[in-house]
């Protein structure tokens, strides 16, 4: 990416409404320990509205703080985790014509819970290549019944439902990217695919998504602190040398914009690790809406400029993970 060059023009949310924790566990959708475990206060669900519906949402919410003719756009790079509400369908394409970049080559990008933050640094270097200025990147996801229980699914984290967007351009903008690095092992690909046959068509094999058997069966062959340490070792490398690139050191990061995990895995995996005080982080909106998908950095964006909570000079780290695995960060300097 052409750090210096790449624009955040606007941003955008649009998420289902609140279900309180308490509510569910009352009603014995969400095991009490996970509640506990997650410190969740409530989480979006959407009781009609599809992923891509909600992400085509954000991206007029976006397109309107942009102030951008739609027309304009050049690449729409729309990323998911579940499914999108139909089959041999492209969502990407809905996005478009609902939002009327009538011009814009529309792609989708899937790299799991990372996938909001590929798909950025995906557009960020279209248009550096292409010399195009402006890209709509978007995500959208609903995690509902009968193929996937939001509480359960992947023990531990609590899926919510909402659409994202942004808008980057090679012009202008609130913000401007000073680095983006990502990195990823292939090794730990099979943690989400255990020993599980290939299916035919989906829910073939697992009447629902359930990752607990398929860590364990992974688990079950490789060893189980190298796993951690790889882990560990990804996430602290692309941050490292995001903080490189950009100059800065991690006690000058004034927002840490992270993954939407539950407080046990958000201090495990970056807080304890990297010293990083819960209260400069996008943890009071994470608390409300849980595990977005691949929409966690662009929503917490969203929240800290829709609460007036950037000032210019500030110094924002996005940083995010996926399955596969790949890891992200990039930092970004508010102008």
């Amino acid at each position: 990416m052409a750090n210096d060059s790449i624009y955040i023009r606007g941003v955008g949310s649009a998420l289902a409404a609140r279900l309180p924790i308490s509510g569910a566990v009352a009603a014995g959708q969400c095991p009490p320990e996970i509640a506990e475990g997650t410190g969740l206060e409530s989480v979006a669900v959407s009781d009609y509205e599809s992923g891509v519906e909600l992400a085509a949402a954000a991206a007029r919410a976006a397109l309107t703080d942009a102030a951008v003719d739609p027309a304009r756009i050049d690449l729409l790079a729309h990323s998911n985790v579940y499914y999108q509400g139909h089959d041999l369908w492209s969502p990407s394409a809905y996005i478009q014509r609902e939002t009327g970049a009538v011009d814009a080559v529309a792609v989708e990008v899937r790299q799991m819970s990372n996938g909001g933050m590929a798909a950025i640094d995906l557009a960020a270097a279209y248009l550096s290549a292409r010399g195009g200025d402006l890209a709509l990147v978007t995500t959208g996801d609903r995690f509902a019944l009968p193929g996937f229980n939001r509480w359960i699914s992947d023990s531990g984290t609590i899926y919510g439902d909402g659409g994202t967007a942004l808008i980057l351009s090679r012009t202008a903008g609130f913000a401007a990217f000073r680095s983006f690095v990502q990195s990823a092992d292939a090794s730990l690909e099979a943690m989400h695919r255990g020993d599980d046959p290939f299916g035919v068509a989906p829910f073939s094999i697992r009447e629902r998504v359930d990752l607990d058997p398929l860590k364990k069966a992974f688990l079950a062959e490789a060893h189980v602190l190298s796993t951690v340490e790889k882990v560990r070792r990804g996430q602290e490398r692309v941050i490292a040398r995001s903080l490189d690139d950009a100059g800065v050191k991690i006690s000058d990061i004034d927002w840490f914009v992270l993954p939407h995990f539950g407080s046990r895995r958000l201090r495990s995996t970056f807080l304890r690790p990297f010293g990083i005080d819960i209260e400069r982080t996008t943890w009071n909106v994470a608390r409300t809406v849980g595990h977005l998908g691949a929409g966690d950095q662009i929503a917490g964006l969203a929240h800290l400029r829709a609460g007036n909570l950037l000032r210019t000079g500030d110094a924002v780290l996005l940083a995010g993970v996926g399955a596969g695995f790949s890891w992200s960060a990039a930092v970004a300097e508010i102008l």
